[in-house]
């Protein structure tokens, strides 16, 4: 019987409760000097999902995937970006250089393909 724990006291409170009597409120320590409290306003915005996932009780794991995903996919999104970029600053000079040799080479011909073309477009761009 030696294992057993001691039994728990329990005490009335002024009101009538009764609670736990070693969950009982310390007495207040009077402050040395006066706390100086900054109120934020705004959450970071890396901290938002978290602030939202713990006010909602969604639990640890949507916190988690949220401050860990939330840079990676901004990160993904902005490399895919720049490749599209670079991919569409290509193909203009590409165009460029196409159109450029085959009125160099082409004579009157390749004046006349280009001048064919351009107004091929001005044709699509108007419908």
């Amino acid at each position: 019987m030696s294992t057993l724990p001691e039994p728990v006291r329990v005490v009335q409170l002024p009101d009538g409760t009764y609670t736990y009597a070693d969950h009982l409120p310390t007495p207040l320590q009077p402050a040395p000097a006066p706390q100086v409290i900054q109120h934020i306003h705004h959450a970071p915005p890396d901290r938002t999902v978290q602030r939202i996932a713990l006010g909602s009780g969604i639990g640890a794991g949507t916190v988690a995937a949220g401050v860990y995903f939330g840079p990676l996919l901004v990160g993904a999104l902005t490399a895919i970006a720049a490749n599209l970029a670079l991919l569409a600053f290509l193909a203009a000079v590409m165009a460029w250089g196409v159109v450029t040799v085959v009125k160099s080479i082409g004579g009157t011909d390749g004046a006349n393909a280009a001048k064919n073309v351009g107004k091929a477009r001005k044709s699509l761009r108007r419908r």
